[in-house]
Parts: C-alpha cells; structure tokens; sequence
C-alpha cells in the first residue's frame, strides 16, 4: 500500500509540474508566434498560429535593430567580465582556503556579504567617474565582474576545501612558489566549477538592463537587451517587431542554458557537496 501511495504522490507531482511549466511556456509561445505575424494580427496576443509566417519581420529588426554590434558588445562584455571574474574569485579563494587565519575567515564573510548587500548605483557612478571610465566598456566590464564576486568565492571556496592540502605541500617541497602552484596543480581541477561559473556570470551579464543604462552613455555600445529597450521605443505599436527583437536576444542565452545545464548542475553540486 505504502509504495502504491507514493507512486500515486510522483503522479500528482509531475502533473503538477507539468501543467506550470505548460503556464510558464504560454508567454514565450505567444512572443514566439506574434514575431512571425503582421502588426495588425499580433494584437490579439493569443496561441493562435500566423495566417501568413511574416520571416520579413527578422530581417527588419536584424537590420533597424543594430543587433550585430549589440550582440558583439555583449560578447565583449560578458566574455571578459566571465574572464575577470574567474581569475580574481578562484585565486582569492584559493588564499582564503589554504591560509586558515582569522583574517581569511574575515574575507570570507566580507565576500559573503556581496550576495546580501545591494548595489548603490549613485555612489558607484562617483566612483567610476573619479576613475576616468564613466560612460565606457571598461566601465561596465568592471562591475559586472565585481558584482558576480560574492557568488563566484561562495563556489570556489567549496570546491577548493576538497582538494588535499598533500598536492600543496608536495609542490612546496619541490620547490615551487604559491602562484606555481596554484596555476599548475589547482586550475587543473576547477574545471567544473570554472565551467558553472563562467555560465552563470554569462547568463547575469547578458540579460541585464540596468548597469549599461546608466554606465553606457554611447547608444552603439549598448548590448542586445538595451537595443529592445531602444527598438521599443522606435515601434511601439508594431508589437511583431519587438516580439522578433527579443527572440533573437533571448535566443544565444537559451542555447547556452540548453547545451551547459549540466555543466551548472554539476558545478553548484560539487561546489556544495564537497564544501
């Protein structure tokens, strides 16, 4: 009776899952379908299938949109942000594990805090505008990376505690030096956690709005999620164009999340089990 009832407690459960998955896919099949109808069509916002596939529409946005610089921008911007990211937060962590003293378990909580406090978009603008990189790539690449910070030292501290202080101490005895060691035997084995990382980090930066709204002051270093706001602006009556716009600007994040789920999976697992 008791393995009965359980099976009959997944049923329910994955029919439930299922029908909210269903809800949360109703508003990306309506943007999915609305890109390819007619301006006058799309207003019903509704399931239905276009009388006539509009494939017009893309090559309109792909061309009034500015979307090739806007998606070179947000390479540029998420790949070195992802770069800065990781290098700063795996070699941080590795001090901050390796050296147990009261000023690294201090670190420790100083980072932590980055996933509790909020950032302070005032004073940040005074800061980087004391720097002399107000209104540059630069700029944003900066605090995308310092932003991602917390979230990267919380991963990377996990999974270095499970590597054996032993491989230190053999490298030590032979004569190697702290950076020798950390780039030679540790970098090896973040791979996982790198991989989870650099996803994550990709997936934040790309989809955010607000950092290179107020950082980026030149409309042609906005990135993909700014040109929508910007392509809005221009057509916001023609609700099948801005529907294509952000197809194409959601599409590169989908791919990456559909190809690398296991890799994030995998990385928040061992980063959490083996801490």
């Amino acid at each position: 009776m008791e393995l009965k009832s359980k099976r009959v407690q997944n049923v329910v459960v994955e029919v439930l899952m299922l029908m909210l998955s269903l809800i949360i896919l109703l508003p990306i099949l309506i943007m999915l379908f609305g890109s390819f109808k007619t301006n006058v069509e799309v207003l019903d916002f509704s399931l239905k299938l276009p009388t006539e596939w509009q494939f017009s529409n893309y090559r309109q946005v792909f061309e009034e949109g500015n979307l090739l610089r806007a998606f070179w921008n947000g390479v540029l911007i998420t790949g070195i942000s992802s770069i800065v990211n990781i290098v700063t937060t795996s070699a941080a962590s590795f001090v901050i594990v390796r050296r147990e003293s009261r000023l690294s378990n201090i670190l420790y909580l100083f980072f932590f805090m980055g996933l509790i406090a909020p950032m302070s978009t005032i004073t940040t603008i005074r800061v980087v505008q004391w720097m002399g990189f107000y209104g540059s790539i630069t700029s944003v690449i900066l605090i995308y990376a310092a932003l991602n910070t917390a979230f990267s030292v919380f991963l990377y501290n996990g999974f270095i505690k499970s590597i054996p202080k032993a491989l230190d101490e053999v490298a030590f005895l032979e004569g190697a030096g702290m950076l020798s060691v950390f780039f030679r035997i540790i970098v090896p084995l973040l791979v996982p956690v790198n991989a989870t990382v650099a996803i994550m980090v990709f997936m934040s930066v790309w989809n955010d709005i607000s950092i290179p709204i107020y950082f980026l002051t030149d409309s042609s270093n906005w990135t993909m999620p700014l040109s929508v706001y910007n392509f809005y602006g221009k057509y916001s009556r023609d609700w099948n164009l801005i529907f294509a716009d952000l197809v194409l600007t959601s599409l590169p994040v989908l791919i990456l999340y559909l190809f690398a789920q296991k890799y994030i999976i995998g990385g928040l697992t061992a980063g959490a089990v083996k801490g």
